[in-house]
């Protein structure tokens, strides 16, 4: 279990490791490109090599790249579903052209429609993602080596991938593709699954597993929640200041079956380095 968090690349993708060893990053987490997405950043030969370089003198074990915030997979309008096929596509390819492990994407929402339909459009969609992933390295050959992660959303406004239904239907859809899942503490917690106590997250895990499968699970975001169990709105709050509270971050480490799961903090750089600092303490009372 490693502990990191989101960092900028301004003024250049290979700046990411330094400001993640700054925070105390054992691991860490970028957008290679703008959130908003647009056109991205070419990555030179020289640029991914020192990225690569500035990985390893920094200690870092491994990192992940954040698809844009503007995916979404459902959309009725042909032009954002193309664009948000388009988008995963790029990402994974240059993820794997950085040498990423993960790379990590909500899917969207169904607003409107039926969101048993919105399902299915989305689970069609990341299949032609999977199917058509390239490697932005011409040298490199075959589908991106990065694995796609779906990362569980907070459940506001016919958001799909709120549910551990949601993320089973997609496990099930997507057999025998390289995907996984992505936790978010806040957004679990928003969408009403407690994690404030050993015994809920026991009760919580225990319930992900039955119904999706604690295999699918790779990689954990680690925030508190501004808004209370259950209130399905996206707010992130440093740990031990939100509706979470330490208790639950504590039980999240303790808990053996997350024993090889990273947690990557997205909260304001003005406290997170002291969110790492307390994943670690919490890390170091219960290793065993």
């Amino acid at each position: 279990m490693l502990f990191g968090a989101h960092v900028s690349i301004a003024g250049g993708i290979d700046k990411a490791p330094e400001r993640a060893a700054d925070l105390g990053c054992e691991v860490f987490q970028i957008f290679s490109r703008s959130p908003q997405g647009g056109p991205p950043p070419a990555l030179t030969a020289d640029l991914v090599a020192q990225l690569q370089e500035n990985v390893k003198k920094y200690g870092q074990k491994e990192f992940y790249v954040h698809t844009p915030y503007i995916i979404n997979l459902a959309s009725a309008e042909k032009r954002i579903e193309e664009s948000s096929v388009r988008l995963i596509k790029e990402d994974l390819a240059r993820a794997s052209t950085l040498g990423a492990r993960y790379v990590m994407t909500h899917v969207g929402s169904a607003k409107d429609g039926d969101k048993g339909e919105a399902r299915t459009k989305v689970a069609e969609n990341l299949k032609r993602v999977l199917d058509e992933a390239h490697t932005a390295d011409p040298s490199r050959q075959g589908r991106a080596e990065a694995e796609l992660l779906i990362e569980m959303s907070a459940g506001a406004g016919g958001i799909i991938g709120d549910t551990f239904e949601d993320l089973a239907f997609f496990m099930h859809e997507l057999t025998g593709y390289t995907v996984g899942i992505c936790f978010d503490t806040a957004h679990m917690f928003a969408s009403g699954y407690d994690i404030r106590d050993d015994a809920r997250v026991k009760e919580t895990l225990d319930a992900f597993d039955r119904i999706v499968g604690l295999a699918h699970l790779k990689l954990s975001h680690c925030n508190d929640s501004k808004v209370g169990l259950g209130e399905k709105k996206d707010r992130h709050e440093h740990l031990g200041k939100g509706m979470i509270g330490l208790a639950g971050f504590e039980a999240l480490v303790k808990e053996p079956r997350l024993k090889k799961i990273n947690f990557v903090c997205e909260t304001e750089h003005d406290a997170v380095a002291e969110d790492i600092r307390i994943m670690k303490e919490f890390r170091t009372k219960w290793e065993r």
